[in-house]
């Protein structure tokens, strides 16, 4: 049986509620950092898009550490404007890697957490992959791609209101090398009626990332 915990890891503005689990079947062989949507959205670590790209990790060996950025849920604090919620990713991930010293990490996130995790792997070094699901290129510029040397997967919707096809292509285009971009036939950002789909899309990239 699995591992499943509850933590509050200290985080720069006070402490993150946060959600600790391990594979179903085997070790973990990777430590993962889940990230979710925008906080004054109602993103919160439970929305289901976070959920299945948290079982999308563990199902391909991760051990996976979802979190609320401050002021969500029972994390306390208040909204960082983007540049506080790095911060809780940072303190987050640090708090992950300290509790699985023995093992590689990787980065991944939804929509605003895909925004937060790209910047911080990018910040980084030693990161064996970021996942960012529905990357909103409507948030804000996208140049710290290019010079980022870790391993990118995008996984977008076909239809997202807010990461059209277009602009996500050119993101993609101009981001440095390694990357991946893998599209899924979706209805909108929140991958509806295919969010079985989202997850074996996870699963196979953060597999294929883990054994590159």
């Amino acid at each position: 049986m699995r591992r499943i915990e509850s933590h509050k890891i200290p985080g720069p503005a006070g402490l993150l509620e946060a959600v600790l689990e391990e594979p179903e079947d085997a070790a973990p062989a990777i430590a993962a950092l889940v990230c979710h949507p925008h906080p004054l959205y109602g993103g919160t670590m439970h929305n289901k898009v976070v959920y299945r790209l948290a079982r999308g990790v563990r199902r391909a060996g991760a051990v996976a550490l979802r979190f609320n950025f401050r002021g969500v849920g029972l994390s306390e604090g208040t909204h960082g404007n983007f540049a506080g919620e790095i911060e809780d990713a940072r303190a987050a991930l640090t708090w992950l890697r300290e509790r699985y010293p023995e093992l590689p990490f990787a980065l991944s996130g939804f929509s605003f957490g895909s925004r937060v995790v790209t910047r911080l792997a990018c910040e980084l070094t030693g990161a064996q992959w970021v996942i960012a699901v529905g990357f909103p290129t409507d948030f804000g510029e996208s140049d710290y791609l290019a010079t980022c040397r870790t391993p990118k997967i995008f996984i977008q919707s076909t239809h997202d209101e807010y990461g059209p096809v277009p602009a996500v292509q050119a993101a993609f285009d101009m981001a440095g090398a390694p990357k991946r971009l893998i599209w899924v036939e979706a209805e909108d950002h929140f991958f509806s009626n295919a969010l079985p789909v989202l997850e074996e899309r996870v699963y196979e990239a953060a597999r294929d990332g883990s054994e590159g």
